[in-house]
């Protein structure tokens, strides 16, 4: 199998279900923007130790932007096809995020002013796809997504990898000081 299909040399690509887009289409360009974020969690990831509980988030949120993805790259007279988690963003993972934010908030004190990102490069990288993620959240904004949950998803994955972050500074400092984190 070859990687390159010669089908975008038009300059256009092709959507989930059927049918093909300009590649300056919006829901190409979130997509994009989705993309980027993914990788940039796969960058916070190589900074984790394998198959801690870092990783294993990081692992379960790379594959959920899949799923955000697969939805936002569908046209919506083909939305009726989409899986629930599997191509289709539910509930359900939005409210998982919430419950990973409430039990990671729980392990650090919050900050009493402004972060100042870089404390350590697991924090740095989070910093980094929490920023990809607000702009991928701002170009869905005028997508016709029906009342799916996109664009909750990704509200709540930017105030999920701030609260990593921060979780993963207290890591940092106690790591660097010998001091245990709250």
């Amino acid at each position: 199998m070859k990687i390159y299909t010669r089908k975008g040399d038009d300059g256009t690509t092709g959507l989930l279900y059927g049918g093909r887009v300009p590649k300056d289409d919006p829901r190409i360009d979130a997509n994009g923007v989705a993309d980027e974020a993914q990788a940039a969690l796969g960058l916070a990831r190589s900074e984790a130790e394998p198959d801690s509980e870092l990783d294993q988030l990081l692992i379960r949120l790379e594959r959920e932007l899949y799923v955000l993805m697969a939805e936002v790259a569908t046209d919506p007279s083909n939305r009726h096809k989409l899986e629930a988690g599997r191509t289709l963003v539910t509930p359900e993972m939005v409210a998982a995020l919430e419950a990973d934010i409430d039990r990671l908030t729980t392990r650090f004190d919050m900050p009493k002013e402004f972060v100042v990102p870089g404390s350590g490069r697991a924090s740095a990288a989070l910093d980094v796809a929490r920023t990809i993620v607000r702009r991928a959240e701002r170009l869905v904004g005028g997508l016709d997504l029906g009342d799916g949950s996109v664009r909750p998803y990704l509200n709540r994955l930017s105030d999920l990898l701030w609260t990593m972050a921060r979780w993963q500074e207290g890591e940092h400092l106690s790591s660097r000081t010998g001091k245990a984190s709250r």
